[in-house]
This record gives C-alpha cells, structure tokens and sequence, in this order.
C-alpha cells in the first residue's frame, strides 16, 4: 500500500464563512481527504499581518472557522485540523527561513502591490507584511508538505515557497522537499452584486445565513444588466443567478430555465424565488451542524487541540532536523 500524498493549505480567521470560501477552497479540501494525508489549519498569525490594530475578533474568529469547516465536511478523522498560532514551532521556522530569504524576492511578490493598493486604509508597510510569505513556506514545509492546493492567483506564493526550501537544502543539505502546486477547479461564483464575493464588499451569502436571510440577499442580487423588462429575452450566460442554478438547482430545473430565460418565459423575480428555495436546501445541512457546534463548543475546542497536538509532533520532529542541519 503507497503512503497517501502530504498537502497543507491554510485559511485566515477574518469572519464567518460564506459560498465563495465554499466553493473557492473549502469544497475542494474536503474532496481531498480520502485521497491524501491531509493538514489544514487556521492563520490566526496571517490575520495579524493586516488587521494587527484590531485583533480582538480573531479569537472568536478562529473558533468560528473550525464550526464552519466541521459543519461543512472537514473530518478529523481524516484530515489533522489544527491553529497556526499553537504550533510554536512555526515561528521558529520562519525566523530562520528569514535569514536567507533575499528582499527582492518578497517584494516582487505580486500580492504584495496589490494588496498595498486595495487596503489604502491600513499601514502595511511592517516587516510582517513583507515577510508574511516566508511564514507560509515555514506554514508548509515544516510538514515536508509534497503538494499545496490553491487557485491559480497563489500559484507564485508556492513558487516562492519552493524556491525558499531550494535555498535553505543548498546551504545546509537537503531537509525539505520543494512542494508541488496542486491547482483545484474552482466554481465561479460571484457576489449579489456580480462582484467577487467578500466580506468587506456586503455582497456574500453566508454558510450560517438563516433561510429568511438567503431569500433576502437572492432577491437583490443582479441578474442580466441588458434585461431592464420582463418581456425582454435574457442571457443566462451573463446571469449570476443562472450561476447559482447550476450549482445547486436539479439539472432539469436548470435545464428549464435557460431557455425559458432566453425567450422571456420566466422573470427575474420567479427565476430568484425558485433558487433560493434550492439554495436554501442545500444550505439546511450545514446549517444545522452550524447550530449544533454552536452549542457544543467543547467538542470544537478539543478537535482544536488534538488536532494542534497531531500537528504539533510532526513540527517538532522538522525542527529537530532543521536545527542539525544549521547546527545550532
């Protein structure tokens, strides 16, 4: 029997969990587990490098992450779930992996720019901002990870973590295996108001979101821009509702409302109110364990600190070698 491929991939604690987080990331990691040795964990210390003013909702946060993940399919029977921030080892890694990472490298980062000009409203010039992607090469290669799935826009994170682990073997003799990028499918799915769903834009529909909430968002969202009458012909092509259709509508029903839509048979209004209604059903299961881990904080919290246990073993044991290696 061949030992299972190791992946890692993590997500920061910046609020509750909507259907971009589902679709984008979390649904692919669950498809994984029974295919490969499988370590996920919660950034606490990521959620740092933007919002180090206010961190009083990370805690909270955190906790509210792993309700979301647990409700929606990730299994610690399977996977080894665990917090960033309570595996020590971590840091160390990062400070070490510091002291050979060259500046150029981080600041040709493309997210970094980016971010720089989409968040004008904080101060990110901190040497943890800069430096965030050498704490997610230690993130991963502390666990000798062998592959990494993420969407193509954190592909040149991966490189550059590979490019790190290449580094640290050539100075000191081979410790880490340089991670592959394991690019998933992701579903497009766009925000009520067409834009990427976010937070911060008020345009997400949450995993948690009640069924009178759901209703409500579908109702506003935007559907063709060039359909201004009912009796004006549609382009589900160019529809978000259509989108959500296909994602969690009955292949009939979808088959039904293009060219119902194309010809005008069917109204915006009708269109939304049939999809939320299969939205919200999709939606009931999770929830329902939402609810229950609500009121059983407890056993989050020991899946939280097993996890992190599990994890922490394999750090230790890097770390060990890590610091042969380096001989201090």
């Amino acid at each position: 029997m061949t030992e299972k491929k190791r992946i890692v991939s993590g997500m920061r604690p910046t609020g509750a969990l909507h259907l971009g987080n589902l679709h984008g990331a979390l649904q692919n990691w669950i498809n994984m587990q029974p295919d490969y040795d499988c370590f996920f964990f919660i950034a606490d210390w990521h959620a740092l490098t933007s919002d180090y003013e206010n961190p009083g909702n990370i805690k909270k946060y955190t906790r509210n992450m792993m309700i979301d993940w647990l409700a929606a399919g990730l299994d610690p029977e399977k996977s080894v779930l665990f917090v960033q921030s309570r595996i020590k080892e971590h840091a160390e890694l990062f400070l070490l992996l510091s002291m050979i990472t060259p500046v150029p490298w981080l600041e040709r980062n493309p997210t970094y720019k980016e971010q720089i000009d989409a968040l004008q409203n904080k101060d990110l010039s901190t040497f943890g901002f800069l430096g965030y992607p050498v704490l997610q090469a230690a993130d991963i290669i502390i666990y000798k990870a062998e592959g990494v799935p993420v969407g193509i826009d954190q592909a040149p994170h991966i490189e550059l973590t590979r490019e790190i682990a290449r580094r640290f073997n050539h100075l000191y003799g081979r410790v880490f295996p340089e991670p592959d990028t394991i690019l998933t499918e992701i579903s497009k799915i766009l925000g009520t108001d067409r834009r990427k769903m976010s937070k911060s834009y008020n345009n997400a529909i949450f995993l948690s979101d009640s069924p009178k909430q759901i209703r409500k968002k579908v109702s506003q969202m935007i559907t063709d821009p060039q359909r201004i009458k009912r009796t004006d012909p549609g382009d589900p092509s160019v529809c978000n509702v259509f989108t959500f259709h296909q994602l969690y509508s009955p292949p009939d029903l979808v088959a039904q409302v293009d060219p119902d839509c194309r010809n005008a048979k069917i109204g915006c209004v009708e269109c939304k109110k049939k999809m939320a209604e299969h939205l919200v059903a999709y939606l009931a299961p999770i929830r329902d364990k939402i609810e229950y881990y609500n009121n059983h904080t407890g056993q989050v919290e020991q899946v939280m600190a097993e996890g992190s246990d599990k994890a922490r073993q394999v750090a230790a044991k890097t770390l060990a070698e890590v610091r042969d290696a380096v001989r201090i």
